[in-house]
Formats: structure tokens, C-alpha cells, sequence
């Protein structure tokens, strides 16, 4: 039960329909559409659209997209990988010429082909239930009219104010007088609303084949990039089977790789080795957490990549064997020492939504443009921010996840699916580039160990070791006592950098025929339902 006293809120609770995404308009966005006859796909992508405009630092159509769906209440989950490839002329010597070691930001090479619009026009035909033209009418009213700075949109925005002065069309249109926009103040888009509704009536061949293909070939090409129509009309995504495994009597789903949702099991598998038992924030339960994320994140910087063009050893990862070995290693009295290196670099920004629907259709969706306002560039016509995932590739030769043509980076996006008794359970998923991992596993052990409920454990202060050795950092709501005990044992902590992650999750209670819903307080959004 909660403490009343304590500065948080409760969970939503509702009968028929839920929605819970990181901004208020995105949330009554997915609600309405409901309301108006959508199911919970529709409503997914008319929160994502809304998030592209309102949001548009965290997520936007010039980037990627995975979703997990169960349709009717079944746990019979389906999976969607809408992550983009590189150029077909893009190849690691391009990078070695330039005496490269990673893939710059502002670059036109880190823009892999964007595959949201891809994704969310499949689901739809797919799934869907509306005309897609009023799925995107709420975002194109948003890009047109204006929408008002909410306060953690204003905060990671002003971050990137150097970014954008780059970017010649990135300034004009998200740069009020060389500063972003404050709080409460109007901000238009009308570039992306004009393409909005172009993709309204066109579909995917509105943004693959036509001129806002051109706008963002022609502008890369300038620059440099290698990019072509022809990339742009060969975009596809596809659907995959979930990668799954088994945790206190659940099932958990995953979108298997080239994004890391597999290792958010493994560190589940991981952490099923030891007992949960006592404080859920005890030096002891934030030490196992804190080498299972450093252990699952070493095998996944050595194995995860393109299965089109790698061998991902899928089996190895998720067995009993592996989860052993490595729960093995872990020791409460110090910190591991030896660990592979780590390569992922650290982002910040994407958005999950979470929907239920009356049917108990459930969808967990997930949209990114990697980095805050991803490369910080943008196509001057168009209005498309480009993404910058392929900053994810590995340059190393020999490296499975190693840049190559016509190739998928190594994914941080990850929604997630929790199912039992032929029945799903929760769709859920956490924000936050390289926690993410750790934010599901985190996420699902407080709530299925402990027996928190889902704002509860949203609200317990995170911890996210980093790629430099014994290094952790951690937010300041950790109790002092436990960062001097973390510390004592061979951690380095250190203030975060930033707020660790953002979650939104939803709980079916199929024996009272209600829904339950949280959102992530480190975000400006919501949990609603009606």
C-alpha cells in the first residue's frame, strides 16, 4: 500500500481503456482515439505521431520503431522490428579513409534509413481499425496550431541548444531567438505538419518514394552521405518471433535482437539466482542488480548485432548455463574487476507507450531518434529530424556488429510484454538508451519480487553502472548509507548525469476486469483511463 505522505501519486485505475506514455497530450491523444472507435494500435501510433511533434528532442518520424502486440487478451504475442539499415554504399572503409574510430553524431553516416513511418503504416493495416488519416490527425493539429513547453520537454531541449545552432533549418525551426522555447510558451512545426498529413492520405509511399524522400536524400547527400532513393524505397521492417523467458511464474516477452531486449532477460535469468527477500533498495539487492547489468552488458557489447548479417548466439544467451556462469561471478563483498570493455554509447531520448484497449488488446511501443533531437539534423523542407542510430555501429574488424552495407545497428530500444495463464498480463517498457536493459529488469523484479506496485517501483531511485570499470551512477535520492556501503565494496558512484530512464506500464486485473496504469514521474507524463 502506498504511504500517502510521500510527494508521488497513485496508480490510474480504470475499466475499459488505458493509455500511459511520457507527455499528457500523447496520453489523451491515445484515449480520445479510443473513444472515437480505435483500438490500441491505433491509439499507440496517435500518441507516438503526437510525441513526434510535442517531444520533439525524444522521438520523431526520422527514426526507428519496435512494438510487441497481443491481440485480445491473448498471450500469443507478435513482434515488429521497425530499425532501418545503412546506405547499400556505406562500408567500414568509408570510415577508415577518414581515420574514423566511431561514428560521429553530426554526421549524414550516422543516419541509418528511418523506420518508423515503415512500422507504424504496417501495424496499422495490420491491426489497426480507423482511417489512418484520423490516427495522425491529432499530431498534425499539434504541428500546425502549436503546443505548449512542458517542463522536462523545455529541460532536455535547452540541452541541445548547441546541436541545433549547427544545423542551419534545425535552428530556424527549433531555436526561438538562439534558445529553446520555455516553459509554456507556443512552439509550430509547420514543415512536419504539412508532411504529416502528406503520409495521412500517402501511406509509407508518401514518406519512402516521393519528395520527403527527396528532401532527406538530397540534404545528406549534401553533406556528404551516401544515402539514395532507391535505400529509401527498399525500407522495410518485418515481424519477428519474441525472444521469452520464464520469471517467478511469468512469462516475459521480448523483441529478439539486433536490439537488446535479450539481455534484459539475461539479467533477469541472472537475477532469479538469488533470492529477493528484505529492502528492495538494500545494498545487497543493488549490488546483484548492479553486476548482473555489468555482466548481461559485456555479453551483449561481444554479441549482439544484425542476425541478417551476424550469427547472434540467441540459445547461448538465454540459457540456464549462461545465467549460471554469470551469477556465479557475482560477489557481495566487492565489486567484479575483470569485465570486457564496454562500446555502447550513452543517449538519452525515446518514448514508450503503453495501451489497453476495451478488447484487452495490448500494445507496447516503442520510437526513437537515439540522441536527443538524434543527429540535430534536419531536412529543410520536410522538417524530419534524422536520427543518428548508426553511432551504435562497432568500427572494430571482426566485431559482428561492425558497420557494413545494407546493415542493422545494435538496438537499445526495447518494449516489453509479460504474460501468464494463456493470458497477457502487462505491457510494459523503459526509456532511456543504455538502461534500458536494466530498467526492465529492475522494473519487473520490484514488481514481481517484492510485490510493489507499478508507480512504486517507478518511483525507487535507479542506479546504472557505466562503461568505465567499477564506475556507477547513481541518483541522488539513494540513500547515503547504501551508496558509502556500494562504495566500501569497490563501486565508484558518481551524481547521474541525467534522470535515469522512463517507464510506463499497465496491469490487466482480469479477476476484477479493471486496468492499472503508471507513469514515469522523471518525465512530464501521465497514466489514464477512462
Amino acid at each position: 500500500m502506498r504511504n500517502f505522505e510521500k510527494p508521488t501519486r497513485s496508480v490510474a485505475v480504470s475499466r475499459n481503456t488505458m493509455a500511459a506514455t511520457s507527455h499528457p497530450s500523447a496520453t489523451l491523444a491515445a484515449l480520445q482515439i479510443m473513444e472515437a472507435g480505435g483500438n490500441a494500435m491505433d491509439a499507440a501510433i496517435a500518441a507516438c505521431a503526437v510525441q513526434c511533434v510535442v517531444e520533439p528532442g525524444s522521438t520523431g518520424i526520422g527514426g526507428d520503431c519496435f512494438v510487441l502486440y497481443a491481440a485480445n487478451g491473448s498471450d500469443k504475442v507478435i513482434a515488429y522490428n521497425g530499425s532501418g539499415r545503412t546506405p547499400a554504399a556505406l562500408t567500414a572503409g568509408w570510415f577508415e579513409e577518414r581515420g574514423l574510430t566511431a561514428v560521429p553524431r553530426q554526421s549524414p553516416a550516422a543516419v541509418t534509413i528511418p523506420g518508423a513511418i515503415d512500422a507504424w503504416t504496417r501495424l496499422h493495416a495490420d491491426h489497426g481499425r480507423l482511417p489512418f488519416g484520423d490516427v495522425l490527425a491529432p499530431a498534425i493539429r499539434f504541428a500546425e496550431e502549436g503546443y505548449a513547453i512542458t517542463p522536462r520537454v523545455h529541460r532536455d531541449w535547452s540541452i541541445e541548444e548547441n546541436v541545433l545552432a549547427a544545423d542551419p533549418t534545425a535552428a530556424r525551426i527549433f531555436l526561438t531567438g538562439g534558445r529553446a522555447p520555455a516553459i509554456g510558451e507556443v512552439h509550430r512545426q509547420p514543415e512536419l505538419a504539412e508532411t504529416l498529413k502528406r503520409i495521412a492520405v500517402g501511406g509509407r509511399a508518401a514518406f519512402y518514394e516521393g519528395p520527403i524522400a527527396q528532401d532527406m536524400v538530397s540534404y545528406l547527400n549534401s553533406l556528404g552521405g551516401l544515402h539514395t532513393m532507391e535505400d529509401f524505397a527498399n525500407a522495410r521492417g518485418e515481424y519477428v518471433d519474441p525472444v521469452t523467458t520464464d520469471f517467478r511464474g511469468y512469462t516475459i516477452h521480448e523483441c529478439p535482437p539486433n536490439g537488446q531486449g535479450i539481455i534484459a532477460l539475461l539479467i533477469l535469468n541472472i537475477l532469479s539466482r538469488f533470492e529477493a527477500k528484505g529492502d528492495p533498495q538494500s545494498p545487497d539487492r543493488l549490488h546483484v542488480e548492479i553486476e548482473a547489468t555489468r555482466l548481461a552488458y559485456a555479453a551483449r557489447d561481444a554479441w549482439i548485432a544484425d542476425p541478417d548479417k551476424a550469427d547472434v548466439p540467441v540459445a547461448e544467451l538465454l540459457s540456464d548455463a549462461l545465467a549460471d556462469r554469470l551469477a556465479a561471478m557475482i560477489d557481495l563483498e566487492r565489486a567484479l574487476i575483470d569485465l570486457p570493455p564496454f562500446e555502447m554509447p550513452l543517449h538519452r531520448d525515446t518514448v514508450y507507450i503503453s495501451v489497453v484497449d476495451r478488447d484487452r488488446n495490448a500494445v507496447s511501443f516503442i520510437n526513437s531518434i537515439f540522441d536527443s533531437f538524434g543527429t540535430g539534423l534536419v531536412a529543410p523542407r520536410s522538417g524530419v529530424i534524422l536520427h543518428n542510430r548508426g553511432q551504435s555501429f562497432s568500427l572494430k574488424p571482426g566485431h559482428p556488429n561492425r558497420v557494413a552495407p545494407s546493415k542493422r545497428p545494435l538496438h537499445t530500444i526495447i518494449p516489453g510484454m509479460v504474460t501468464r495463464n494463456g493470458r497477457v498480463e502487462m505491457p510494459f517498457g523503459v526509456m532511456g538508451g543504455y538502461y534500458q536493459a536494466l530498467g526492465h529488469a529492475h522494473l519487473i523484479s520490484k514488481v514481481l519480487d517484492y510485490g510493489m506496485d507499478m508507480q512504486e517501483a517507478i518511483d525507487l531511485p535507479r542506479v546504472m553502472p557505466t562503461s568505465d570499470g567499477t564506475k556507477v551512477e547513481a541518483e541522488s535520492t539513494i540513500d547515503s548509507a547504501t551508496k558509502a556501503e556500494l562504495e566500501r565494496r569497490g563501486f565508484t558512484l558518481s551524481p547521474a548525469q541525467d534522470p535515469l530512464g522512463g517507464a510506463q506500464v499497465i496491469r490487466i486485473d482480469w479477476d476484477n476486469g479493471t486496468l492499472t496504469g503508471a507513469s514515469e514521474s522523471r518525465k512530464d507524463g501521465i497514466a489514464l483511463g477512462v
